[in-house]
């Protein structure tokens, strides 16, 4: 039971979020606009024109980065909302007194073995900043090891189902934003 942190940030599972419904309170996805390159580094994610769909009832809207002089304002990453809508997520769930939360079913995954294993080892570039440094101590603790990941085993049900009626009571409109820290990405010329 070893973990090896490959050093992923947080932007790189943001390629799929699950999120509830604007419309009708179902499950919906967020996901790159069709017809995209797709990015050179992951970094560009945060940047990359987006779309919220429903299956459920059809809802649809775009998200585009903010335009600042010559820069552009990308997502915020963390929280319990998506970046990019700013809508509860759909993968979350309460865990010793605290939310625990997910983008979607890889982000579970990748949590689950690092918060599992028994030995934990840090990758060899940039460490500190990779996803898993940055986590929580409470999900970190050997101590709460079996309730973080009955948490995230309540996540991985909760991305099999649509219906509003199965949204997790956790996922509800509170206003908890991660901290505002815009990324900047400056197209050309002179910073």
């Amino acid at each position: 039971m070893r973990h090896h942190d490959a050093g992923r940030w947080l932007a790189q599972f943001t390629v799929r979020i699950s999120v509830v419904c604007p419309r009708c309170g179902g499950h919906a996805l967020v996901v790159s606009r069709p017809g995209l390159p797709e990015p050179t580094y992951f970094s560009e994610l945060m940047f990359q024109p987006r779309r919220l769909a429903c299956a459920g009832c059809g809802a649809t809207a775009d998200w585009t980065p903010e335009v600042k002089g010559k820069g552009l304002v990308g997502a915020t990453m963390g929280g319990t909302e998506d970046p990019f809508f700013r809508r509860p997520l759909w993968l979350q769930t309460r865990c010793l007194g605290r939310v625990l939360w997910a983008y979607n079913e890889e982000h579970v995954d990748e949590l689950a073995a690092y918060v599992g294993a028994l030995l934990r080892e840090r990758g060899p570039y940039r460490p500190t900043m990779s996803m898993l440094a940055r986590l929580p101590v409470w999900m970190k603790r050997a101590g709460n090891r079996t309730e973080v990941l009955a948490g995230l085993a309540r996540l991985r049900s909760l991305a099999e189902r649509s219906s509003p009626a199965d949204r997790s009571d956790a996922a509800h409109d509170r206003g908890d934003r991660s901290r505002h820290r815009p990324s900047m990405y400056f197209r050309g010329g002179p910073y």
